[in-house]
């Protein structure tokens, strides 16, 4: 199967299966989008939910965040992982947001990843989800994924290469929910340890499989 024909099989596979798929961190503004993310960072998605209301109920914005410090801001995340790093990358960026950008969520790559904390990985899935912009961010699930339904070639060894190849191919209009479904999909069918074949439609595809 040439590229082309792949990419296509697969994208339409994803639109019928999963036409509505969108982030499942909660959050209510872009400021609480930035900091949900922050926090899923070798961390699960669930574990993020069950800290950030009692989080974003006392510090829902970059300015009541900023007033804060990294060790009142780490009672509230102890639990997930990296406690001590990712609260005090919290308040600094939080601090920055304010004093140079009025709080609110710059959009682009390279303002983003200027943040304390936040790489391009995180940057991507702002830019995604919060803008709407064609970003692929590249986490542990879309880069197996991608790789056993042979969407990228072995040669792609890094997520940056994983993210290339991916933006090569994939329609800019549909970028940012490709970026969900790759996650998604790896979040619950084609899981790491076992994957659960039987419920995957891509069988046809995939490298495990051939």
């Amino acid at each position: 199967m040439k590229k082309r024909e792949l990419y296509d099989k697969v994208l339409a596979y994803f639109q019928k299966a999963m036409p509505e798929a969108e982030t499942e961190l909660h959050f209510e503004n872009n400021f609480q989008l930035l900091v949900a993310v922050m926090l899923s960072a070798q961390c699960t998605d669930k574990r993020v939910n069950m800290v950030t209301p009692r989080l974003f109920a006392d510090y829902p914005t970059a300015e009541a965040m900023s007033l804060a410090t990294p060790e009142v801001i780490y009672e509230y995340i102890r639990s997930v992982s990296y406690p001590n790093s990712k609260a005090r990358h919290l308040v600094e960026t939080a601090r920055i947001l304010q004093a140079d950008y009025q709080g609110v969520i710059p959009e682009t790559l390279e303002q983003l990843t200027m943040l304390p904390g936040v790489g391009r990985k995180t940057a991507n899935v702002v830019q995604s989800v919060a803008f709407s912009k064609a970003a692929m961010a590249v986490d542990t699930h879309v880069f197996r994924v991608s790789h056993r339904i042979g969407l990228v070639p072995k040669s792609c060894t890094t997520p940056l290469a994983v993210e290339r190849e991916l933006m090569k191919n994939i329609p800019t209009e549909l970028v940012p929910k490709a970026h969900h479904w790759l996650i998604l999909h790896g979040r619950y069918v084609c899981q790491a340890r076992k994957p659960k074949c039987e419920s995957c439609g891509l069988l046809g595809t995939c490298l495990r499989k051939l």
